[in-house]
């Protein structure tokens, strides 16, 4: 398997999982798949953060927000590894559930991997819902 299919291959089995915890309310197997050290740099959909410590902080707000993974599916249109760095660009389709009420929703996601002792880390994610129509 060359580098690009093995990355692919954590990307849809550990990152997967992590985001699923993550809408079940757990956010240290997020925690798990990004970096602790820095840069590390987080634009989300409904926060920002700089540092490992402040997006540990998003995780755990999301976790809180978050009370159960209805459904989820991940939309690939991109990805790439050269060297120690790595990209994924995808679709998020995810229906969760939001203090308590279903919620629907579809992330457009950019993120940034480095290749860590023990793997791969996120080390920068931006996701939005993308443009509106006018």
């Amino acid at each position: 398997m060359d580098e690009r299919a093995e990355f692919l291959d954590w990307f849809g089995t550990t990152w997967r999982a992590a985001e699923t915890a993550l809408h079940g309310g757990d956010a240290a197997p997020r925690d798990g798949t990004w970096s602790h050290r820095a840069p590390v740099t987080l634009f989300g959909a409904w926060y920002d953060a700089t540092g490992p410590e402040a997006v540990r902080a998003v995780f755990e707000t999301l976790a809180e927000t978050f009370g159960g993974s209805v459904a989820a599916d991940v939309e690939v249109l991109a990805a790439d590894v050269s060297g120690d760095l790595a990209y994924t660009v995808h679709r998020e389709h995810t229906t969760t559930l939001m203090d308590g009420e279903e919620r629907s929703y579809v992330l457009r996601v950019t993120q940034v991997y480095r290749r860590e002792p023990g793997g791969w880390k996120v080390v920068h994610r931006h996701g939005d819902g993308g443009p509106t129509a006018p």
